[in-house]
């Protein structure tokens, strides 16, 4: 934020994370630490004071081992700030309910899997172009840091959950959690997908959209669990970006099997948000704010239909939405009686 500052902080397990910066190898504490035109000073306890450069996109350098820097993934696109890939704040992923919601745990990439990032990462531009060059700016724009988690709870070859999660934080915008994802087209849409929870997230904070409760009583058909009248708005605006995003992925690819699953994908999501709409059109609870929102995402919902996917992917999507939609209710009514 560029705001000279002068604190004391307390190590943890041998360091002191400074979120999207790097880290202090500290055994004692606390550390002293003041910033002061881009550089960093850093007083141990149990040691001689350092300096850290840190530069206006965020990364950072200093000639003593004691710093440890975070990897740096290269811009989005040239000309932007590199992306910071933070494995190493210990409290990264701390009272969020991971597990709750579907994500695993935190976890410190070694040398391969950072190499496999960097490798996922570098094909993300050419496909978030072809989602549209809206889809590139918001990724240049807001994401400044990605936070590497372990894979969801009960996944593997016995498991039972999904290969991949992801999820973001209020409090932390222009953060991204995810865990390593499959492809690079799989990264581009984890990244149009959590950056709509960034935007309306803000949006939220600026403006109230609705004035519901929170009780968790919606079916959303990417969730096993109720939700809120707020989780199924912003679900609904994730997806409905993802239904965009893979139609024009399916439209612009070149390899069929690519266009396939686009299309396969496409028609899920539009048909998961399709199926939540009119719950989101009818509250009474909307603020003008709000109706506009949900006007929009009506527009855009039906704007996908001038390219409809192919017959079979959409009855595979009705079925899908459906079959959900049955067993979310008998899971539930169970839970309630």
């Amino acid at each position: 934020a560029g705001v000279d500052l002068r604190v004391r902080l307390g190590p943890r397990g041998g360091y002191l994370s400074l979120p999207t910066l790097g880290a202090v190898r500290a055994d004692t504490g606390p550390v002293e630490l003041q910033c002061h035109g881009g550089e960093l000073t850093v007083r141990p306890a149990d040691g001689a004071p350092f300096t850290v450069r840190v530069q206006q996109d965020g990364a950072t350098s200093s000639a003593d081992p004691r710093w440890v820097p975070l990897v740096m993934l290269p811009a989005v696109v040239p000309g932007a700030g590199p992306v910071a890939l933070d494995d190493l704040d210990p409290y990264r992923t701390r009272g969020d309910g991971a597990e709750t919601h579907g994500l695993g745990g935190a976890a410190q990439i070694d040398d391969w899997e950072r190499k496999a990032w960097i490798e996922s990462w570098s094909g993300v531009e050419p496909l978030l172009r072809l989602g549209g060059e809206h889809r590139l700016t918001e990724a240049t724009v807001l994401l400044r840091c990605m936070v590497p988690l372990g894979p969801p709870p009960g996944s593997g070859p016995t498991g039972r959950s999904a290969a991949h999660c992801s999820g973001t934080r209020r409090e932390a915008f222009g953060a991204v959690l995810s865990s390593k994802p499959a492809t690079p087209a799989y990264f581009a849409s984890t990244l149009v997908h959590e950056l709509q929870h960034t935007k309306l997230s803000a949006l939220c904070a600026l403006v109230p959209l609705h004035h519901e409760d929170a009780t968790p009583r919606h079916f959303a058909p990417w969730r096993p669990d109720p939700r809120p009248f707020d989780g199924l708005l912003q679900g609904a605006y994730s997806h409905l970006a993802l239904a965009d995003y893979w139609q024009r992925f399916a439209l612009h690819a070149r390899r069929v099997a690519h266009r396939d699953q686009a299309w396969a994908e496409h028609a899920r999501c539009r048909q998961q948000v399709g199926a939540v709409l009119p719950v989101l059109a009818g509250s009474a609870a909307l603020t003008p704010e709000g109706r506009t929102v949900v006007n929009e995402m009506i527009t855009l919902y039906h704007r996908l239909e001038d390219s409809p996917p192919p017959t079979g992917h959409l009855a595979r999507a009705e079925a899908y939405v459906t079959t959900a939609k049955v067993i979310w209710q008998q899971r539930n009514d169970s839970r309630r009686q």
